[in-house]
Formats: C-alpha cells, sequence, structure tokens
C-alpha cells in the first residue's frame, strides 16, 4: 500500500513539474512560482481545501503586469520575497511561501488558521527555526492574513514530522497538557547507547511525589501502520518501551476527527500523564478555522446586527 502511495506522490510531482516548465517557457522574464504551486514545489502539506486549486500561482515583481494566461493565478510584489531553484523552476522560497499563503485565508478561501499552523511546523522544521517565518511577515508592509499569520506563528514548532502529527500537538496542547518534545530519540534507561525508538511526541514529567511519568504519543497513519509487516514492527518497538516504563498511547485518524473523539483522547493523554481533568481546556480541541480576531469580528458583527433589531 505504501509503495502505491508513493508511486503515486512521485507520479502527481512529475506532473507538476512538465506542467510548471512548459508554463514557464511562455512566462515573461522575472517569473516565479509562488502561493499554492510554490507550496507544493516545496513539498509542503496540502489540507483537501487546498488540493483542489489546482491552477498554478505565477507571481512577477510589482512594476510588471500580472501574467494572464488560461489556469494560471497571476501575483505582483516578487521583488520582495526570495528566489530560489527547484529542478530548474524559479520558486518563492520557503519563509516567503508561508507569508503568502496569508492572502488565502479568509471565508471561502482555502486556508485557515489551523493550515497555517501545520504549514509553519513544516516550513520551520525544513529551516531549523520558525524565526526565519516571523522574520520574513514583518519585512512586509501591511501583508494580508497578517494577524492569523502572527498568530499561527505563536503555536508553531520545529520538530514535526507530519501534518497529523502537529494537528495532534495542537489537540493537545490546546487541551491543557503541557509541550511534549517532537520526534525524540529515546535510549534505554539501563543504556545510553541503545535507541528504542523515536517518539512522535514525548513528555517526562515529574510528580509531586517525586514520581517519573513518561509518555509517549504516536500518530499512527492508516495507510503506513495497518500492514502486517509494520504492524509487527510498532508491535516490538512499543514492547521495547513499555518494558522501560513508557506509556505508550496511540492515535489513529479517528482520534483526531470530531469534537467528542478529539475529547476523549484529550482525557486519555491526561489520565496517562497522571494529570487531573479538571485542569484540561476540552473546549479548546475543536479544529480552528478562522483566527481569534476573525472570531471576535464576527461576534461584534452579530451583536450589531442584534442591537439593530
Amino acid at each position: 500500500m505504501d509503495s502505491v502511495v508513493d508511486e503515486a506522490a512521485v507520479a502527481a510531482r512529475q506532473a507538476l513539474l512538465i506542467r510548471c516548465r512548459a508554463t514557464l517557457s511562455a512566462l515573461p522574464a522575472a517569473s516565479a512560482f509562488s502561493h499554492l504551486t510554490a507550496a507544493r514545489l516545496l513539498g509542503l502539506p496540502m489540507s483537501y481545501a487546498m488540493e483542489e486549486d489546482g491552477r498554478l500561482h505565477v507571481m512577477r515583481p510589482i512594476t510588471n503586469n500580472r501574467v494572464r494566461l488560461p489556469g494560471v493565478v497571476g501575483h505582483r510584489a516578487l521583488h520582495t520575497r526570495r528566489v530560489i531553484d527547484i529542478d530548474g523552476l524559479p520558486v518563492v522560497d520557503i519563509a516567503d511561501t508561508w507569508v503568502d499563503l496569508g492572502e488565502l485565508v479568509g471565508r471561502g478561501k482555502p486556508v485557515g488558521l489551523d493550515d497555517l499552523v501545520v504549514l509553519g511546523d513544516a516550513c520551520a522544521t525544513q529551516l531549523g527555526s520558525r524565526v526565519p517565518l516571523l522574520r520574513a511577515c514583518l519585512a512586509r508592509t501591511r501583508p494580508r492574513g497578517k494577524r492569523t499569520l502572527v498568530e499561527a506563528y505563536d503555536e508553531i514548532r520545529v520538530g514535526s514530522a507530519s501534518a497529523r502529527e502537529s494537528l495532534a500537538r495542537l489537540v493537545l496542547t490546546r487541551g491543557g497538557l503541557p509541550e511534549p518534545k517532537l520526534n525524540e530519540p529515546i535510549y534505554a534507561s539501563w543504556d545510553p547507547t541503545v535507541l528504542l525508538g523515536v517518539g512522535d511526541l514525548v513528555w517526562r514529567l515529574r510528580l509531586p511525589d517525586g514520581e517519573e511519568v513518561k509518555v509517549v504519543g504516536e500518530y499512527q497513519g492508516e495507510l503506513y501502520h495497518s500492514g502486517d509487516e509494520q504492524r509487527v514492527a510498532d508491535a516490538y518497538r512499543r514492547a521495547g518501551l513499555e518494558a522501560d516504563g513508557w506509556d505508550v498511547q496511540e492515535m489513529w485518524n479517528c482520534d483526531l476527527n470530531g469534537s467528542s473523539s478529539r475529547r476523549a483522547t484529550l482525557h486519555r493523554f491526561a489520565d496517562a500523564l497522571h494529570l487531573p481533568h479538571d485542569a484540561l481546556r476540552p473546549a479548546d480541541v475543536d479544529a480552528r478555522f478562522f483566527s481569534s480576531h476573525a472570531i471576535d469580528e464576527a461576534i461584534q458583527r452579530e451583536m450589531r446586527r442584534s442591537a439593530l433589531t
């Protein structure tokens, strides 16, 4: 199954490269692929809404006219962006692309707050720091979606290996759990040279009575972890961690979909960490598309409408 998925991803990328190269030959000089097209070329995670936009996004300097070609979305202001080469194509770089995606935030648009956190995790992990994202944002004069970008930036972390790992972290930390370490190597307590595994989300807590609690949260993607061979490998790895005192808590796709599932997952992890439920924030675990500012504005608009009726 995984090889089929990998082959499909490789084929989709090759098709995108062929299409971009053909389009590049028809573009004026000083053009670069940007926005969702840049995100695809950079290998960033795409939501379903983002994937639905199959057009090519192209940017030119602000002194030039927009590109007008069938199936192409033209943007301007390339002069403020850094352009890199990807497989022979000029592409807006990763930090500037993250900021550009703020233009696609809002009602009826494909990018939301959680998307920017997930994308930001991927960008920061590639860059080894989230600081370049902030610098790219601050370098702009009134970038579109700035408030959502800044709010997303606060929740971006270095170390996430997948979009679902990022979403799992958001559910648990927004719900009141302490920040975990991401993709942390775990060595045996009896021999620090023996690697037991690398945990997606790793907590080591010291309880008031002095007891140490060690919890690993593992996101198990159905496509990768449902095969017989991988299930055997997972079971062997889990047994090694549990034998050394680790509590391994798995998360599947169903554990992150829907309010009740997210709340149940939060409570399960709180129990594993020996944290009281009354310290949790289960109302905060739902997916967030709009920023707090956008929600506040919507509430104020509704209050004004109610006052007039």
